[in-house]
């Protein structure tokens, strides 16, 4: 006997909700992380590039462990509908919390570790706010929408970091038209109050609305018992540990996804990661047109992944994610023997228009292979995986650069990575009818 899964799925009003929270987070991960704040804190107000560079690593690598180390736990927890929306909302809290508190990181040295502490909590609380956002989505898409619903995440994440990046780099950084003064670097501190700012205003629509959210209910087979309390950590761990021994009996293929997922995902976050590294250093982009390629680049990722979530509930993600991985093979693979600025902007546009739909079909794919009930726990294995493979993308961009010595050939240490997630994708057998809610 099974308790099976509720099949209601949420309204416009819902699914506008959740998109919005990504449009909200991601103005931490595109301003504070990627290209204004850390920019910040490495600079020479802080002390040597060698120094401070080290210290930021540092600090990430022990909030990507931490996150690694608990994220399962965050999402066992998440799996239920109070649990869950209170996840959510305080850890969103947090992350503008701590993003904000960011701006008393004045330009002395003696607030390199305090500016890289608020971005390293902000972050962690940006990833377990993330696992029960995540672990929304198949409870309010339902298996016949979830990768358009994705998509639409996805694209509305990519296009509000552009939006209040273009807003952060001309009315505070560059001309400054907001007027504010730069003594003192309080216009980029200033960016810290304006992001913490934007996470709030459009992260609130789903907070309100979080304990309403559609939920799958938690399914019961004879081999699954009835969830316990869980009160220790140990005690959660010995559940976690349970539950990958269950699902490797029942479906292999859910672990197997897993693991290429977290390769083939780190090798896209390489794309953006060393995306501007390689438009100035090997094709001379100015900074403005580094910033104005930056633009284009993720309104492409953005529609490449709301067209990619139509095809994603018509053909199944895992055909989308592999034409995804094979159009990225061939325009990174285009791009190491086409010289000038026109080949960075058609094969650069090209690799983020593959980027988007690889992006939310995967996290599609993980929502169509969960059991009814565990998809936070999931989820926060997803992020796990994806967390300790993260030294991948930038290990094998300087293994080729230096083998090779030049910074394009960076290119293929990335598309190696993909590749390998790519061929583990392949391999990965498909999940036994009735496991997943849609034949994935």
């Amino acid at each position: 006997m099974a308790i099976q899964a509720r099949e209601t799925t949420g309204t416009r009003t819902q699914v506008l909700a959740w998109c919005l929270w990504d449009t909200g987070s991601s103005a931490f991960h595109a301003i504070m992380l990627t290209f204004v704040f850390t920019v910040y804190l490495t600079s020479s107000s802080f002390g040597s590039p060698e120094h401070t560079s080290a210290v930021l690593s540092a600090g990430m690598a022990i909030a990507g462990f931490f996150i690694a180390l608990t994220a399962p736990l965050i999402g066992q927890r998440s799996d239920a509908p109070r649990s869950r929306s209170r996840f959510l909302g305080v850890n969103t809290v947090l992350l503008a919390l701590f993003t904000g508190l960011a701006f008393f990181a004045r330009p002395e040295p003696s607030f390199l570790v305090f500016g890289v502490a608020m971005i390293a909590i902000a972050s962690i609380a940006a990833e377990f706010a993330e696992v029960s956002y995540n672990a929304m989505l198949p409870g309010l898409a339902g298996p016949q929408k979830i990768g358009a619903v994705s998509g639409w995440g996805w694209g509305a994440g990519y296009l509000g970091g552009i939006v209040a990046l273009a807003f952060v780099l001309f009315g505070f950084v560059q001309p400054g038209f907001l007027g504010i003064p730069t003594d003192h670097a309080l216009n980029y501190r200033s960016v810290a109050l304006f992001s913490a700012a934007w996470v709030l205003a459009f992260c609130l629509p789903l907070m309100l609305r979080a304990r309403t959210m559609p939920y799958r209910c938690l399914e019961i087979a004879d081999d699954v018992a009835a969830p316990t309390p869980r009160r220790g950590i140990l005690a959660s761990y010995g559940e976690l540990f349970r539950t990958i021994a269950r699902v490797w009996r029942r479906s292999p293929a859910t672990v197997y996804f897993l693991l290429s997922s977290a390769i083939f995902r780190d090798g896209l976050a390489g794309i953006f990661t060393f995306g501007g590294v390689l438009a100035a250093g090997t094709f001379g982009f100015s900074m403005s047109e580094v910033i104005i390629f930056a633009v284009v680049a993720n309104i492409a990722a953005a529609l490449g992944a709301i067209v990619g979530g139509r095809f994603d509930d018509a053909a199944g993600p895992r055909a989308v994610i592999v034409v995804s991985l094979l159009g990225i093979m061939v325009a990174g693979s285009v791009l190491l023997f086409w010289e000038g600025p026109t080949a960075f902007w058609v094969c650069g546009l090209a690799l983020c228009l593959f980027v988007g739909p690889a992006q939310a079909a995967s996290r599609t794919y993980l929502g169509r292979l969960t059991p009814s009930g565990r998809d936070g726990e999931m989820y926060g294995l997803y992020a796990t995986t994806g967390r300790a493979v993260s030294f991948l993308a930038p290990t094998m961009f300087g293994i080729f650069v230096t083998a090779f010595g030049a910074q394009i050939w960076g290119v293929l240490g990335i598309l190696s990575v993909v590749g390998v997630g790519l061929v583990l994708l392949l391999f990965t057998p498909k999940p036994p009818k009735g496991f997943t809610t849609v034949q994935a």
